[in-house]
């Protein structure tokens, strides 16, 4: 992505100049205006606007001024201030607290407008104003943070993602190589310490020199990265888990390295001084463990999209000068001549102009069964030709297919926070500060309350209450379901616009259904023929043959049903259109009137026993038009908009999870009960006008409900944004992604019950995690701090629970720190679980 160049420059010490891009503006005025709104932020010295170059040079002072206020000021002239968005890859993130270090480094880089950081695809997603950030001032204050800038998501197409993919496999392997090394290090000491246990253990791993020469690359080399990002933490006056970890470990390290240089120092003459460096080393291989696994776990929440990349056909073959030739995917543009055979991936989005196929979408519909594709038809990147060949004129390429479309929203919501986990990131914010508060508390009070040796007891305490209480689950719990979530809808064909709406989703109450293109096909159709004195074919043909002279939606579909039953149509003379009515027209010497029941009686004729039939079709929601023929009535040509045949039963599946179903419809009131009364609709909104949705929408909230709102995604736009969720139905085809928190790409209702399942999944999966996440890093710090020691005092921990709790009741370290560990591997497990889940 190109972030253009570096304009912030220091003009005295306590001014930057910034300049920014300003759409909009089309006179000398406009720039008087943006000039004085930008005067008017409080802190801003200077502000020179150039309509020429369309930009703005602001003088400010960037400790009173951010970027989000110039921001506001320009759209408050009525203008727009040019925001561009970036996603970086960050490196060294392990917990919630480290989340919101990033955030904040970033959100102070001057230009940078906002900053929201998700530790589960360990990316940052950065809106700033053009023109004012360059990338490397971005690099630079995630690095003064302690942390890295690995690369920029989506930079090069496929490179970056190769790039990224090798980022990852090598952190991996370096994590397995640091739990390998550590571990067998940490074992080799672990036998060492206890020769009580292991008597055939050599005396020489028994020295206490040995024991720290073996443990001082586990601490510094394997636990490096504990103490590089602790170091970047205290520079800003914060902690994080690293924090914890490199403190805990550190002090059981440095009293062992103190034990066995000066144990008089820590214990009295009568006592042997204990070394704990098997505490510290198998604290960091367990920690790593966790790390490790979890870093596995993790590239595996990312399936669905790396699924979706994986589609993406690396050449296609063109006619060029006619010639066929095979290029990279990069180099085809607009306009190319494609050609496609059986067995191969359509590489980019176009329209068919010779040739038939069957294609199968199932890629981006969820729909298994082939679609067949013929001249004029569009086709879509990465999708799979399954019989013939064909060739298409590519339409759109590189970032604007659908398949890209697709991948980019499912990358934004998987980067998108929810409100849930809002409040996970202001309880960790606080949650460090706090443990480290009661580790210090628990060291003091064994220090001078606790059993001998106080001071060993004191220090294994309050090592276990630092590295227990690690909040690494806590920021885990939330993303991580929101990425598998996310994911598992793109795969089903459900498309959710970003965390919060998937949260919203699962408090629905009532679904209002648009009943035009949404139960309904959106097209009218001929359902019944009613032929007195003629066959129903020559009936169908006159009044056809009657109607070609008109323009009315239910004269063509007329039209369309004798045409695709192959009657041959007469040219109509004399036709007379009656609005509101029907039509008159003279057919190869016979005078045929069509039209509604008053028309009929308007002219005195008789509906020779018709009245009955019609009135039974008017029920059933069908439009019923009299036939005549030289003054008598002769039949009835019935039409109506039908239902999608999977109508019923996804309503049903919306009453399953208790929903209240409502249709909205412009028809009357008795043709939309007909048609609810055959669905099972719970409430009929009839006769509301295209600007009266939003208000019906708005009624229904007003009685305390959670509306969703289902439509087209581009007709019923204001509606989707009122409700509190909005659910396009799309086709694979339009993808109105942009009207609505939630696309279905085929036209199947039945994926609203889909989508609205998935998102309860996904809470509840994310409910779990906090309650596991919070459950370790609360419920058992009283243990950690020692607690237990009210119990056994005395000494009464029994044989089995010794290594564990030791006599007194104390947690062992290293315990915790494998709690610690499970927990965060345990959240991610749990939410790997939504990859299973599949719609009832």
């Amino acid at each position: 992505m190109d972030m253009g160049e570096n304009r912030t420059s220091m003009t005295t010490k306590t001014t930057r100049e910034m300049t920014l891009n300003v759409d909009g503006m089309t006179c000398a005025s406009c720039v008087a205006h943006v000039e004085e709104a930008l005067k008017e932020v409080p802190g801003v010295a200077q502000a020179q606007v150039n309509l020429a170059t369309e930009t703005a040079r602001v003088v400010l002072d960037p400790a009173q001024v951010t970027a989000k206020a110039l921001v506001e000021a320009v759209d408050s002239a009525g203008y727009t201030a040019a925001v561009e968005k970036v996603t970086l890859n960050i490196g060294g993130m392990t917990c919630a607290s480290c989340v919101g270090h990033v955030e904040e480094a970033l959100k102070e880089v001057p230009g940078v407008v906002s900053a929201s950081v998700n530790l589960a695809t360990e990316q940052a997603t950065v809106q700033y104003l053009r023109g004012a950030v360059a990338l490397e001032d971005m690099r630079s204050a995630v690095s003064d943070a302690g942390y890295s800038v690995v690369s920029v998501a989506g930079q090069t197409g496929e490179e970056q993602d190769d790039r990224e993919r090798l980022a990852r496999t090598r952190e991996v392997r370096t994590l397995r190589t640091k739990v390998l090394v550590a571990s067998a290090l940490g074992a080799a000491i672990f036998l060492g310490s206890f020769p009580e246990w292991f008597p055939w253990v050599p005396r020489l791993l028994q020295n206490g020199y040995v024991l720290w020469a073996l443990a001082t690359p586990v601490q510094f080399w394997a636990g490096w990265q504990f103490y590089h990002g602790a170091w970047g933490a205290l520079k800003h006056r914060t902690s994080t888990m690293n924090t914890l970890i490199a403190l805990g470990t550190s002090v059981a390290y440095a009293y062992s390295a103190v034990a066995t240089v000066a144990p008089g120092l820590v214990t009295t003459s009568s006592q042997t001084a204990k070394t704990y460096f098997d505490t510290a080393s198998i604290i960091i291989a367990l920690i790593l463990l966790g790390r490790y696994l979890e870093a596995r776990a993790k590239g595996q929440t990312s399936e669905a999209i790396r699924k979706l990349m994986g589609l993406r056909p690396k050449t296609a073959r063109v006619l060029r000068d006619g010639v066929e030739r095979d290029i990279p995917i990069d180099d085809v543009v607009p306009g190319d001549t494609v050609l496609v055979r059986p067995g191969e991936r359509v590489p980019v989005d176009g329209e068919v102009t010779d040739g038939a196929s069957a294609l199968d979408e199932s890629m981006l519909t969820g729909e298994s069964l082939p679609v067949e594709k013929h001249a004029g038809s569009l086709v879509f990147g990465a999708t799979m030709n399954k019989t013939g060949s064909f060739r298409f004129r590519a339409t759109k390429v590189g970032r604007d297919t659908v398949l890209s479309q697709i991948i980019r929203l499912v990358q934004e919501a998987q980067g998108s926070k929810a409100p849930i986990q809002r409040l996970a990131d202001v309880v960790t914010s606080y949650f460090v500060p706090t443990v480290i508060g009661i580790a210090a508390l628990t060291f003091a009070v064994w220090l001078f309350l606790g059993p001998d040796p106080a001071l060993t007891y004191a220090m294994l305490n309050m090592v276990a209450v630092l590295i227990l209480a690690c909040p690494c689950a806590l920021g885990l719990a939330t993303p991580t379901s929101i990425m598998v979530g996310t994911g598992k809808g793109a795969e089903q064909g459900v498309l959710i616009r970003n965390a919060e709406a998937l949260e919203r989703a699962h408090k629905i109450q009532a679904v209002v259904l648009d009943k035009t293109g949404t139960l309904t096909q959106g097209k009218p159709v001929v359902t019944d023929i009613v032929a007195t004195t003629v066959a129903e074919g020559e009936l169908l043909r006159l009044a056809a043959s009657a109607e070609r002279g008109s323009e009315h939606p239910l004269g063509e579909t007329i039209v369309e049903a004798a045409k695709s039953r192959g009657l041959p149509l007469e040219e109509p003379r004399e036709f007379v259109a009656v609005p509101g009515h029907g039509i008159e027209a003279r057919v190869n010497g016979v005078q045929v009137a069509l039209g509604n029941r008053a028309m009929m009686e308007a002219r005195g004729l008789a509906l020779n026993g018709l009245e009955a039939r019609a009135q039974e079709l008017s029920q059933q929601g069908k439009t019923p038009m009299f036939v005549a023929m030289d003054g008598r009535v002769v039949g009835i040509v019935a039409v109506a908009d039908t239902l999608r045949a999977e109508s019923i039963e996804a309503v049903r599946a919306l009453h399953r999870l208790g929903l209240e179903v409502v249709m909205l419809t412009g028809d009357n009131r008795r043709t939309a009960e007909a048609i609810a009364r055959q669905v099972g609709i719970d409430r009929v909104l009839a006769e509301v006008l295209p600007d009266q949705k939003v208000a019906q929408v708005r009624a229904l909230q007003e009685e305390g409900k959670v509306v969703a709102m289902v439509g087209d995604g581009i007709n019923d736009a204001p509606a989707l944004a009122q409700a509190d969720v909005g659910i396009a139905i799309g086709t694979g085809t339009d993808v109105a992604m942009e009207a609505a928190d939630v696309t279905l790409m085929r036209a199947d209702l039945r994926g609203i019950a889909q989508a609205i399942g998935l998102s309860k999944a996904t809470i509840r999966n994310i409910k779990e995690n906090l309650f596991w996440a919070f459950f370790y890093n609360s419920a058992l710090i009283p243990v950690a701090a020692g607690i237990l020691y009210l119990v056994f005092r005395d000494g009464g921990v029994p044989f089995a629970l010794r290594y564990v709790l030791g006599d007194y009741g104390f947690l062992n370290p290293v315990l915790a720190a494998a709690a610690m560990a499970f927990s965060s591997v345990s959240v991610v497990s749990n939410s790997l679980r939504l990859r299973r889940y599949r719609p009832k």
